[in-house]
């Protein structure tokens, strides 16, 4: 298995890389993002054989057909380390909750964090410490998070043998619960850093130090962010875990619906849908920020600025550029690298927007790639928060909301619809009460968190004094 960036060029493509070269890397040096050259298909006997398993062997399965460097064994004991009912609560890691005939939940916050991110970010921690333990190296990982990746990479990262974690987020953009799990880690490798700004600000970061490609050697920087093509890679084996749980056989179909900002989340089960998975739709789900809903109902990707960037009850969706979404793009242009680098490398940086509506390839979208999407604001934050309690005596958080409220809009006869479910309602407590009128349950181990000491640094969104940060830390 060899992996290309978005942005390569020629035929075939310069300089494709194997898994343990990319796993520690984040952006191509071209500043594209690394996919497999092919994906790997899964055929029903495969599919069959798959029922079953226990989540940890199933990721080894789907893991096994993105990595070849990685000798069998030790990545099926990596598996069966990270994927376990102790860090996950539940023996099923990702167990369906049937609300009624077609709908279900797909726990995915069970992980440290009570967040989704975990799911991927508990692997990526152990295959970062194998391989850096194998090269007898160090890892600078530098980072942004929106809410919940900061926390999971830090608990993901916390104490690991050769690595560093730095973490970007907006000051006071996140929940009061999401602030306390990141900044109260007080381990000598983890460094959390607020911008005065917002999301998009700690991405441009992330982005600014990646592309000095001198800098990055220098101090061996890495990223958890879900440009990260392991951290997306380990997202697709949910989806199969998904697909499995709720079909008896190969013939059925499913559709999910995905709250997502930055498009990371979606991005694996469009992997899994080009691996062969029978998904029908995916649905992806936005909130007030909607440049995902846009693009798809329009053909326009358009940035938004920080003044047009909303602070909203689901903050970990308040991204106006959709990192991941240049992967999907270049899937629909045919993989054509140098139309890619030209829209998200020159258009978007110039002009804050690129249209496909007219291009013929824009209609693939929903036809060939089974993409729909749709909107849901505070108000329909509450309304569902309020409706899942009281028709299924279920609590969600506000992202599962936006996620319900699109889902039942495409829904299909015939077709079971997934939502993904993204966080446990605690760490959005404020909107909860807002819409119940009582705080959501809070697990024993995260009793008072807000009250711990804090190890934070706010800084302005400057590039050198974030480079200087990591200079000082690491010499």
């Amino acid at each position: 298995m060899r992996y290309i960036s978005t942005r390569a060029t020629g035929t075939p493509p310069s300089e494709p890389k194997r898994f343990c070269e990319i796993l520690l890397e984040g952006l191509a040096p071209d500043g594209g993002l690394y996919l497999p050259e092919t994906y790997p298909q899964v055929d029903s006997a495969t599919l069959s054989r798959w029922r079953g398993l226990p989540y940890a062997d199933l990721a080894f399965e789907i893991l096994s057909l993105f990595v070849d460097d990685i000798p069998a064994d030790d990545l099926r004991a990596l598996c069966r380390k990270t994927y376990t009912e102790e860090v996950f609560g539940t023996a099923a890691i990702v167990p369906l909750t049937r609300l009624e005939d077609g709908l279900y939940l797909q726990a995915l916050s069970n992980g440290p964090t009570l967040a989704f991110k975990d799911m991927a970010m508990q692997l990526l921690g152990n295959l970062f410490e194998y391989e850096l333990a194998r090269r007898g190296e160090e890892l600078n990982i530098f980072g942004a998070t929106s809410g919940d990746t900061g926390s999971a990479a830090e608990y993901a990262m916390r104490g690991k043998k050769g690595v560093r974690v730095f973490m970007t987020s907006p000051d006071g953009r996140m929940s009061p619960f999401q602030q306390a799990q990141m900044f109260s880690l007080l381990d000598d490798n983890i460094y959390n850093i607020a911008i005065t700004g917002v999301f998009d600000d700690c991405q441009d970061l992330v982005k600014a130090v990646s592309g000095d490609l001198d800098f990055k050697r220098k101090y061996k920087i890495g990223t958890v962010n879900s440009i990260n093509w392991a951290r997306l890679m380990a997202q697709v084996v949910y989806y199969f875990a998904g697909y499995l749980q709720s079909t008896k056989t190969n013939d059925e179909r499913v559709s999910f619906t995905v709250p997502s900002g930055n498009f990371g989340n979606v991005c694996a089960g469009h992997v899994a849908r080009m691996m062969g998975l029978p998904i029908a739709q995916l649905v992806v789900a936005t909130n007030e920020n909607d440049v995902l809903d846009e693009f798809f109902r329009t053909g326009v990707y358009r940035v938004r600025g920080t003044a047009d960037t909303h602070e909203t009850s689901s903050p970990s969706m308040d991204i106006s550029k959709a990192s991941n979404f240049e992967r999907f793009v270049f899937d629909l242009l045919g993989r054509d690298g140098a139309r890619t680098a030209d829209l998200f490398g020159s258009q978007v940086p110039r002009q804050g927007r690129f249209d496909l509506g007219a291009d013929p390839a824009f209609a693939q979208a929903a036809s060939r790639y089974g993409f729909a999407s749709g909107k849901s604001t505070h108000q329909d934050r509450l309304a569902t928060i309020r409706q899942t309690w009281e028709k299924y005596g279920v609590v969600v958080d506000t992202h599962t909301a936006d996620g319900l409220k699109v889902a039942q809009e495409h829904r299909q006869t015939g077709v079971p619809m997934l939502v993904l479910e993204t966080a446990l309602p605690i760490k959005f407590a404020a909107t909860i009460v807002e819409a119940l009128g009582r705080e959501p349950e809070r697990p024993a181990k995260f009793a008072g968190i807000e009250a711990l000491p804090k190890k934070v640094s706010v800084m302005a969104p400057d590039v050198q004094a974030i480079k200087n940060l990591i200079a000082q830390a690491c010499d």
